[in-house]
């Protein structure tokens, strides 16, 4: 046998003598195993099982598929088809991820400038 010591290392092994357990070794008859959970005090509160939506459920209930949309309104003729046709090509603009990578870079590099502005460390050109 060996254990560990202060500092976590195992020590050397010593040789000893162990008892055989008193028990079994196989398992539990049924109707022992009936006795002993029945006769627990932690019965009364644990002994209903309950079945609780999973998180698979509540995300796949999440993913179902929503009612449709009410159909769109007629619009007026004329020019608000026009700003309706550039502000989608505006929003796909704005929503691409080479855009959002950009925004996030110039924001980064304005925000590095403004604290080295403040600190006082600048680079010197």
């Amino acid at each position: 046998m060996t254990v560990l010591s202060e500092r976590g290392a195992p020590t050397p092994v010593a040789w000893t003598m162990l008892r055989a357990p008193r028990s079994l070794m196989g398992p539990v008859p049924a109707e022992v195993m009936d006795g002993v959970v029945s006769g627990s005090p932690l019965h009364a509160k644990y002994g209903t099982a309950v079945d609780r939506d999973s998180a698979y459920e509540r995300l796949a209930a999440r993913m179902a598929p929503a009612a449709p949309p009410p159909p769109p309104e007629e619009k007026p003729r004329g020019r608000g088809k026009e700003v309706a046709a550039d502000a989608g090509v505006v929003g796909a603009v704005l929503s691409s991820p080479m855009f959002k990578s950009f925004a996030r870079s110039a924001a980064s590099s304005l925000g590095r400038e403004i604290s080295r502005g403040l600190f006082g460390n600048r680079r010197r050109r």
